[in-house]
């Protein structure tokens, strides 16, 4: 098929190479030229405006774009409607919030314009193993980019979740879920750090990769970090928090979901991002108030 996509970051950038080389042709377009250039030398056809990039699609254009969510998503579509046609198809390949993406799809169907969603998963690997994709929005456009998801896609790896706004949401909840096992992994390893025992971290996580019961890709992944960084001392502890994590635990709260895990790996998410704690404070302060416990303070030289 041939396509358009939007954003050529580090996701984007390596989906398009994935499309390409099964026989897609792609035409693309980023505010970064050298991004598109890039691109251009890679097989992709190239473009300086979203009118031109408009002009090089077929009659039944299809426009994949992976930009941030929020302003970023709405300024796209903004423009893309201005230039496609009835029948048209947007895809939505970012992490927008699924609320939203239901809106927009509403919107765009005054135009008679298809906005499908999918939620992209495998990260800065999947040129090489595939994605996992979770889609949402009406069935004949969804069928008609099928061969896009396809290539896309490991076997088994794609799935269809629903009307619009599904794909999202189902994206949403597997990132929450991520939040979990990332804190779990990470707790785990700050135990076996602290113990008395003087042990290999790298060689600890690398045997659990084996038919233990907590094997993962993401195991896989503590162990290509510990191999590049033994005692992780390059890395500062502060974890930045996407829009889904806390998306997901809004959800639960409005379904009425006990989400424990998720929402605990939130919380720590933003205590690492405090350079102090306030709250920290107040408990020392009151500690040292009712049992006149010890208090340490700042060095003030």
């Amino acid at each position: 098929m041939k396509l358009g996509f939007i954003g050529l970051g580090k996701m984007g950038g390596f989906m398009i190479q994935r499309l390409m080389k099964d026989g897609h042709e792609v035409v693309v377009f980023d505010l970064s030229k050298e991004a598109v250039s890039k691109a251009a030398e890679e097989g992709a056809i190239p473009s300086n405006s979203l009118e031109d990039f408009v002009s090089k699609l077929p009659e039944r254009k299809i426009v994949w774009f992976m930009v941030p969510a929020g302003k970023p998503v709405d300024m796209t579509i903004g423009t893309l409607q201005t230039l496609l046609i009835a029948n048209d198809i947007i895809i939505d390949g970012g992490n927008s919030f699924w609320k939203d993406t239901q809106a927009r799809a509403e919107r765009l169907k005054e135009k008679n314009i298809h906005y499908l969603d999918c939620g992209v998963s495998g990260g800065v690997w999947g040129l090489q193993n595939g994605y996992s994709l979770m889609s949402g929005g009406e069935k004949e456009p969804s069928e008609y980019v099928y061969p896009i998801y396809e290539t896309l896609a490991p076997k088994y790896g794609y799935t269809y979740c629903g009307k619009s706004g599904a794909g999202h949401f189902v994206k949403m909840v597997h990132n929450g879920i991520e939040y979990g096992m990332m804190q779990s992994y990470a707790e785990g390893m700050e135990i076996l750090e602290k113990s008395p025992f003087n042990l290999d971290l790298k060689s600890v996580a690398n045997g659990w990769r084996f038919s233990s019961v907590i094997r993962s890709w993401l195991l896989d992944l503590i162990v290509n970090a510990l191999e590049d960084d033994p005692k992780l001392e390059k890395i500062k502890d502060y974890v930045p928090d996407s829009g889904e994590g806390r998306w997901t635990a809004q959800a639960a709260i409005e379904f009425g979901v006990p989400a424990h895990v998720i929402t605990s790996s939130l919380y720590n998410r933003f205590q690492s991002q405090q350079e102090e704690s306030f709250a920290m404070k107040v408990l020392s302060a009151l500690r040292n108030q009712f049992g006149g416990h010890a208090v340490k303070m700042k060095n003030n030289n």
